[in-house]
């Protein structure tokens, strides 16, 4: 549009707004998504990056599925094309022609292919309008995430992946040649969330990839993955950290239903999400509570909190709070990494499950630098592995604690979709590292 207020010639017109432009001539550019031939007339859909449009050409179609094109042409009304409206096509020129036959069809069902001929063909499926939502969705995530955050004083902050030490203990860490040093892929930005919160900002927060050397092969794991962490300073336990989490989730659902590419995304899977009234009744419950209700429910004694266990907790939560989530807390120490706050055997960390899968992983850490010291050969490690981790807490350091929520994982649960890997744009697992 103009300063006017009027389109001029030449300026593209998106597939969602020719409505207003009833009885005028505009131009459409974008993906020619869809072909249908009558005879007498043909039918174009064209796919831009907010949705399609019906083309009209007198006899056959001058182009086909994938070719990129701008059309000239008039805007009429008619029930049947997307929103009221068509282009009648009066004149259409190739500005990016397909070469070589397309190996999956655009335009069908998603739900026809297997994750693995998607992937396989990625170049290709990500143009599939319902496969696109899923990434318009995630973005969507990432923005509330980061705003609701920003609302409440927190600094974000980009930290380097690689490292010289693991903050974990050192198991299940990617190594990488650097300059003939061996060096290591970040599991996570652990030891930079807290630098930072020594350092005076107190509330920091990140947004990136983070990797784990792990042999999974399901539809839960990846081993490159982002991941949503936040770390906050002087807090009294990890209540704190939990209700921010739900203050969290809640701007994120409220934020994606009111968004157009949310509501979308939403509408193409058949998904919904939780209002924050929902999930401020999200229960907190012991570990061994959680293992005793989980145990009740399958059938069996368990021994640890597995994937079939995170299932019934969610299905019971349901049933006695009406959310489809759940806090676990007080993890056993030695299921957690050794900075974790110690009570006892147990400490002060949890989990957040969330539709029958652990989204994410958080506690209280420990802050005072003796009891660090005290507690790394408790799980084998010694102060001279870790120099530079031990120098934040040397130096002062407030209490505080932190989590991080797996980006690909909430996607999947939001949109309820089967396998993680769908959420992730180019996914990383043992068997595939292209596109």
């Amino acid at each position: 549009m103009g300063d006017d207020g009027k389109r001029h010639d030449g300026v593209r017109v998106l597939a969602a707004e020719i409505a207003a432009h009833d009885g005028e001539e505009v131009t459409v550019s974008g993906w020619v998504h869809r072909v249908r031939e009558l005879g007498a007339v043909s039918f174009v859909v064209l796919r831009d990056r907010i949705g399609t449009a019906q083309i009209v050409y007198e006899g056959a179609a001058p182009t086909g599925p994938e070719n990129v094109v701008r059309v000239r042409g008039h805007v009429g009304a008619n029930e049947k094309a997307p929103g009221g409206f068509e282009v009648r096509a009066v004149e259409t020129e190739v500005i990016g022609a397909v070469s070589g036959e397309l190996p999956i069809s655009v335009s069908a069902d998603v739900d026809s292919f297997g994750i693995e001929t998607l992937l396989d063909n990625r170049i290709a499926s990500l143009r599939m309008p319902k496969v696109r939502a899923i990434f318009e969705l995630q973005a969507e995530i990432v923005t509330h995430f980061s705003d609701y955050l920003r609302s409440h004083d927190f600094t974000e902050i980009k930290t380097s992946k690689l490292i010289g030490t693991g903050t974990e203990g050192g198991t299940g860490l990617f190594e990488v040649d650097y300059f003939g040093e061996k060096v290591y892929l970040a599991q996570s930005p652990q030891f930079y969330k807290q630098a930072m919160v020594a350092s005076g900002l107190e509330r920091v927060f990140e947004v990136g990839c983070a990797y784990r050397a792990e042999k999974h092969d399901t539809p839960r794991h990846l081993n490159e993955y982002v991941s949503l962490d936040v770390e906050m300073g002087f807090i009294d336990g990890i209540d704190d950290l939990m209700d921010l989490e739900i203050g969290i989730l809640s701007h994120i659902c409220e934020g994606v239903r009111a968004s157009r590419t949310g509501a979308a995304a939403l509408e193409a899977w058949g998904a919904t999400l939780p209002d924050a009234d929902t999930l401020a009744k999200t229960p907190r419950i012991d570990y061994d509570e959680a293992k005793s209700i989980a145990a009740k429910r399958i059938g069996k004694r368990l021994f640890e909190l597995n994937p079939e266990a995170e299932r019934v907790l969610c299905e019971w939560a349901v049933a006695e709070y009406g959310v489809e989530a759940v806090f676990v807390t007080g993890f056993p120490r030695k299921k957690r990494p050794f900075y974790t706050w110690p009570e006892e055997q147990r400490t002060a960390s949890f989990d957040l499950l969330f539709r029958g899968l652990e989204i994410t992983t958080g506690g209280k850490r420990i802050h005072d630098y003796r009891m660090l010291l005290e507690a790394l050969p408790k799980f084998g490690m010694t102060p001279e592995q870790l120099p530079d981790y031990l120098s934040i807490f040397q130096y002062g350091c407030p209490p505080h604690g932190g989590f991080a929520i797996g980006l690909e994982r909430l996607t999947q649960k939001f949109l309820g979709l089967e396998n993680i890997k769908a959420a992730s744009l180019f996914p990383r697992d043992r068997k595939r590292v292209r596109p």
